[in-house]
């Protein structure tokens, strides 16, 4: 609840900042910092996957209540970090700099401006990088509260940003860029005091022990080939449509990307809050609570993503229209098909959670990981040989995504031989493609029939939200499942 209660706050402020960058910006300004700052999140690739090594260690040593091995793990995270650090800082200076300096499509006049920003870009992640173990903590003790409370501050700071934005007399992008380094430092700053003073294994001491270290490596290894593979999806598909097009093009997945980061916050905010449990239960053996807890994961994943989607895919021209003043090419194909491939990921999420649960992850990531990588080399080959539309990217990545969905079914069962594949069948992916049936069927036929305004924009969103809220109370949700949920509706009632 407080993750959501959180989520509103930084929509909300989110959607706002994001309209009045956009506009004192401009689009060019706006593409070249989500190209530059993207080739900073391609090279961050093992800091990716150490963090899901060190969530998934923690939180499994949290489960069998080994305090004295906890904080073994956490300091050896924190060694590695540290030389994670070290080896990122001296990549990013040599390689990726070459890159964006020679390889990026970027108007000369702007050259300077985005060696500023990938400055930037670089101390911010170094600090993301050894905030990460911190971080890591708070989500295997589950205090997702912290995160809500300390989200007020990032918000508040983020229309400090804006503010600033709008008055400063000099390079707008360079300030922009800046500032929101700044806002990263603080917030990691207040993370790491927090943690520190409320969690004894988060105390730092150097510690040695050969096997330890050799298996967070050797675990993180896989991890870092489905990092590469998550990176070649996303900012490597952003590279490849700046080779392609202009920074113009960028912009619009820019802004695609911000509609969908708010999207999946209502999916994230509950995931968050559900996968220490994945993990604890397959520590203590729970097999059997550990996939319920799987299924309804999955089926309420996707819910929670599908309940603001459904009227952003349908009213999408209109909405982007009120939230930014302006219609930027692309913008409406990409936002549609980024959300619909995003709710598909979010029902495959537990999935992983369980393959990394068993901490045998090899033919997980290399699966998946190969399918997701061939969103490149795919890409690549409609763009240079087809002469296809940048929308081609993202049709290209809707059709892996839904490929992988069931390898994961796959690599479960193999890796968890009791895991009950058609019942996950039936319950989740049939249940949900039933209720987006049923959900759509009339707003969409109205969007068709109907002439387009702003009131029947209003209008056939309210229609949306109430088709799918009755849609998967009615059909998606198990009798016992819609009993605890008029049980809990009551009781908020009740001390209200």
């Amino acid at each position: 609840m407080m993750l959501y209660i959180r989520m509103f706050f930084v929509m909300i402020v989110s959607l706002y900042t994001s309209r009045i960058t956009l506009k004192y910006l401009g689009v060019q300004d706006f593409g070249i910092y989500n190209v530059v700052a993207g080739v900073v999140t391609m090279m961050n690739l093992f800091n990716s996957a150490m963090s899901v090594s060190t969530t998934r260690y923690l939180t499994f040593e949290l489960g069998k209540e080994d305090y004295v091995r906890l904080k073994h793990v956490f300091s050896t995270c924190f060694s590695i970090y540290v030389l994670l650090s070290i080896v990122f800082f001296v990549l990013a200076e040599t390689i990726g700099l070459w890159f964006v300096n020679f390889k990026l499509v970027i108007p000369p006049d702007r050259m300077v401006a985005a060696n500023w920003i990938y400055q930037f870009s670089i101390i911010s992640c170094i600090n993301t990088i050894m905030a990460n173990p911190y971080n890591a903590v708070l989500v295997a003790h589950e205090k997702m509260s912290v995160y809500a409370y300390i989200s007020v501050i990032e918000v508040m700071l983020k229309l400090v940003i804006v503010y600033v934005l709008v008055i400063a007399p000099f390079d707008k992008l360079i300030i922009y860029g800046g500032l929101y380094m700044l806002t990263a430092l603080c917030m990691r700053t207040i993370y790491r005091y927090y943690c520190i003073r409320h969690y004894e294994e988060s105390k730092y001491e150097f510690y040695w022990e050969k096997s330890l270290f050799t298996q967070l490596l050797s675990y993180s290894w896989w991890n870092l080939f489905g990092a590469a593979s998550g990176v070649a999806k996303g900012q490597g598909l952003n590279m490849l449509l700046n080779i392609f097009f202009t920074p113009a093009v960028n912009a619009a997945r820019g802004i695609a990307y911000q509609i969908n980061t708010n999207i999946t916050l209502f999916f994230t905010n509950f995931y968050n809050a559900v996968r220490p449990q994945i993990t604890k239960y397959y520590a203590q053996d729970k097999l059997d609570e550990m996939f319920n807890l799987v299924f309804r994961s999955s089926k309420f994943s996707f819910y929670l993503i599908f309940l603001p989607s459904l009227p952003i895919i349908i009213e999408t021209p209109t909405i982007i229209s009120l939230w930014l003043g302006q219609l930027p090419d692309y913008v409406v194909p990409f936002t549609r098909l980024i959300v619909l491939i995003s709710a598909i990921d979010s029902m495959a999420t537990p999935l992983m959670t369980s393959c990394h649960a068993t901490g045998n992850i090899k033919l997980y990531q290399f699966t998946v990981g190969m399918l997701v990588i061939f969103n490149l080399p795919i890409s690549y080959i409609a763009l240079k040989y087809c002469g296809g539309s940048p929308i081609i990217v993202f049709v290209i990545s809707l059709f892996i995504s839904i490929t992988a969905l069931f390898a994961r079914i796959a690599i479960v069962k193999r890796l968890i031989p009791t895991f009950p594949v058609l019942r996950y069948v039936f319950e989740v992916i049939i249940k949900s493609c039933v209720v987006i049936f049923v959900a759509a069927f009339i707003p969409l036929a109205l969007h068709i029939m109907m002439s387009q305004s702003l009131l029947f924009c209003l209008t056939n969103i309210i229609i949306c939200v109430l088709s799918t809220i009755l849609s998967i109370y009615l059909i998606g949700l198990k009798d016992r499942e819609r009993k605890a949920i008029v049980v809990f509706m009551k009781n908020k009632l009740h001390r209200i």
